[in-house]
C-alpha cells in the first residue's frame, strides 16, 4: 500500500500505513479499511453537503452508528465505533483533522463500559474472601493485579519488569521506563504490543487492546502482593524480563493468556463461580475482573472519565485532561476509592 505524502489526499490510506508501522496485522488493517471505507461511502451518499472524512461532525458519526443497528450485533456496532474513534483520534493528533467527532459519540454510546445486567454480580466482601483463599504467590499476584488495575489478561502477560516502579522493589538494579520516572508505585500499560511482533526484544503472543498508553497507580495492597511475588519469581529466561513468569513446566518463561485463564478458572470452580456451559454471564474469567473493577470503581468515584482513563478506553482529549495533572488527580481519586481486598 502506498501512503500519500499529504494525509488530506487519502486519510484512510495514510492511517492504515501508520498502523502497519505500529505492528498491526494485515487482518487488523483490513478490518479498519473495511469500516472506514464504509463510513466514507456513507458520508458521500448523504443528503447534505458533507462528503469528506475531515468534514464529518459528531451528528454524522451518530447517524452512521445508528444506521448499523439492526444490521449487525451490538458488539459489532461497538467495534466499528471504536475503529472510527481511533482513526479520528490519530488523525487529530497528527494534525490532519481539527477535532475528533467520534469522542462525543463514544461517550454517548459508552461502548467500552460493560454494563451487562445479566452478568453475575459479586460483592467486595465476597471477592475479598475469594482472594484470601489464594496461597500461591503467582496466582495471588496475577489475580490481584487484574482486580486492582482492570487490565486485560493479554496486557498482564505482556508486562515487563521495566513497566513496574515500586518504592520497595526487591529486584536489584531495575531500570524502569522513562514514563515511570518520578512516578513511584505505578504500573505502565502500553498500547503497543501486538501478537506476532517484537516488543522489547521478544516475540509477543498476545496483543494489548487499549487505545492509549496508561499509567496506573499501585496501591499498598497490590504493592505488597507484587513484592512478595518478585521475591520468589524465577529468573526470567527472556532478555525482556517479563514481570510474570511460570513456576512449573513454564519455569522462568512469560506467562500466557491460556495460563491466566486456566488458573482463574481453577480457583473460580473451587468456589462455585465457574461451571461448564454456564457462559460468560455466570462464569468468572479474567475478563470478569475487568468488569468488577469497572463497576465498583465507577460506582465509588462517580467519575466515569477516570475509570475510562484507567481502562485505556479514552480519546486523546480526555486522556490529556487526566495525564496533565496525573499525580494529584488520578492517583488521589484512585487511592481514595479503590476497594480493599485484604
Amino acid at each position: 500500500m502506498s501512503r500519500p505524502d499529504d494525509p488530506q489526499d487519502d486519510p484512510i490510506a495514510y492511517f492504515l500505513q501508520d498502523i502497519s508501522y505500529q505492528g498491526k496485522s494485515e487482518r487488523t488493517r483490513a478490518a479498519y479499511e473495511r469500516v472506514l471505507r464504509d463510513f466514507e461511502g456513507f458520508l458521500a451518499d448523504g443528503d447534505d453537503s458533507v462528503q469528506t472524512l475531515g468534514e464529518a461532525s459528531h451528528r454524522d458519526c451518530m447517524a452512521y452508528v445508528h444506521s448499523l443497528r439492526g444490521t449487525v450485533a451490538e458488539s459489532t456496532v461497538a467495534t466499528y465505533a471504536s475503529y472510527l474513534h481511533r482513526f479520528y483520534g490519530y488523525m487529530t493528533q497528527v494534525g490532519a483533522f481539527e477535532s475528533n467527532p467520534m469522542a462525543l459519540v463514544v461517550e454517548e454510546i459508552d461502548e467500552s463500559i460493560d454494563t451487562d445486567p445479566q452478568r453475575r454480580e459479586i460483592s467486595v466482601p465476597e471477592m475479598r474472601s475469594f482472594v484470601g483463599r489464594l496461597a500461591h504467590p503467582l496466582d495471588r499476584a496475577i489475580i490481584v493485579t487484574l482486580l486492582k488495575t482492570g487490565i486485560r489478561a493479554g496486557e498482564l502477560c505482556n508486562l515487563d519488569q521495566r513497566d513496574l516502579n515500586l518504592v520497595d522493589d526487591p529486584r536489584d538494579g531495575v531500570t524502569v521506563r522513562p514514563q515511570l520516572e518520578g512516578r513511584s508505585n505505578s504500573l505502565y500499560v502500553s498500547a503497543t504490543p501486538s501478537r506476532g511482533t517484537q516488543t522489547n526484544g521478544e516475540h509477543r503472543r498476545a496483543s494489548n487492546k487499549r487505545q492509549r498508553d496508561t499509567v496506573v497507580p499501585v496501591d499498598p495492597e497490590l504493592g505488597k502482593v507484587l513484592i512478595r511475588w518478585l521475591a520468589v519469581r524465577p529468573d526470567p529466561v527472556s532478555e525482556a524480563k517479563p514481570l510474570f513468569t511460570g513456576t512449573s513446566d513454564n519455569w522462568g518463561r512469560r506467562v500466557t493468556t491460556d495460563m491466566v485463564h486456566h488458573l482463574v478458572e481453577a480457583h473460580a470452580r473451587d468456589v462455585g463461580w465457574y461451571h461448564d456451559g454456564a457462559g460468560a454471564a455466570n462464569n468468572v474469567t479474567p475478563h470478569y475482573f475487568r468488569h468488577f473493577f469497572t463497576t465498583h470503581l465507577r460506582d465509588r468515584t462517580g467519575d466515569r472519565g477516570i475509570v475510562k482513563y484507567l481502562r485505556g478506553d479514552v480519546a486523546q482529549d480526555i486522556i490529556d485532561t487526566y495525564t496533565h495533572d496525573w499525580g494529584s488527580r488520578v492517583r488521589e481519586v484512585y487511592e481514595r476509592h479503590i476497594y480493599q481486598l485484604f
